[in-house]
């Protein structure tokens, strides 16, 4: 695999896409922040929905909010709760994680497996 510094020397322009796929690029973060994308949710929440464990749950929000793309609010109120949200530039994402999930209807869904055997079938009809 190619260093930052090669990618950068091969393809300057696309420095900034790789520079985005390494903010949010990790398997955690991106699940935990399309899972946010349904609006605030309590840790354990997260935990559940996401099937990440305690540990990496915890230690991925913090790099989240550290980016500035996840917001922590406390509520002390019996029993304490701890809530995360996506801030305005995570909610930036949405559009991002849209397109991705239109990409891989098109071509890692079904429809794109139907597609893959119909050329096949049109590759050996035509030979």
């Amino acid at each position: 695999m190619a260093t930052d510094a090669n990618s950068e020397a091969a393809n300057p322009e696309a420095c900034p896409v790789v520079d985005s796929l390494e903010q949010i690029g990790s398997q955690w973060r991106l699940v935990v922040l399309y899972d946010l994308q349904e609006g605030e949710k309590r840790f354990n929440e997260l935990k559940r929905s996401t099937g990440a464990s305690s540990r990496t749950l915890s230690r991925v929000l913090d790099d989240l909010q550290e980016l500035d793309l996840v917001d922590r609010r406390l509520e002390e109120d019996a029993p304490v709760a701890t809530f995360y949200s996506l801030t305005a530039k995570g909610e930036s994402l949405c559009p991002v994680f849209d397109a991705i999930e239109g990409w891989a209807d098109e071509w890692l869904g079904e429809d794109a497996d139907e597609a893959e055997a119909m050329a096949a079938v049109e590759a050996v009809a035509g030979e």
